[in-house]
């Protein structure tokens, strides 16, 4: 088994159920970690195509980002679901999304949502 993770990456984008939060936007940081049996091939081949692709992990987070949601259990759920499909080999899928500097009323560092699929 190996593990395949990308942390960190920050977007600006719009989600949120205000709707200062849709039209404004804010910036959030995303976690992903994807496990997978068939990706040790590429420990022995050091071949590109026998794992999974950081880039190809980046472009689908980007894009499922940019589409405006009420909740980030939502985002959240359509990334797992995009890279499970991407990546068939994946036996498990992690998604962390966290909002940066959420508006609460008070100083909160971040509001985050995890899910994680087999």
């Amino acid at each position: 088994m190996i593990t395949i993770e990308l942390l960190d990456m920050r977007f600006y984008a719009h989600h949120g159920c205000f709707e200062e939060e849709q039209e404004i936007g804010t910036y959030f940081s995303v976690d992903v970690s994807m496990e997978s049996p068939c990706s040790l091939v590429s420990v022995q081949s050091d071949r590109l195509e026998d794992t999974i692709n950081y880039q190809t992990v980046y472009d689908a987070v980007k894009e499922e980002m940019m589409q405006s949601s009420h909740l980030l259990e939502h985002v959240a759920g359509r990334i797992v679901n995009r890279l499970k499909n991407d990546f068939p080999q994946s036996k498990t899928v992690k998604v962390c999304i966290s909002k940066l500097f959420p508006s609460l009323g008070g100083q909160v560092g971040a509001s985050k949502v995890t899910l994680t699929k087999e």
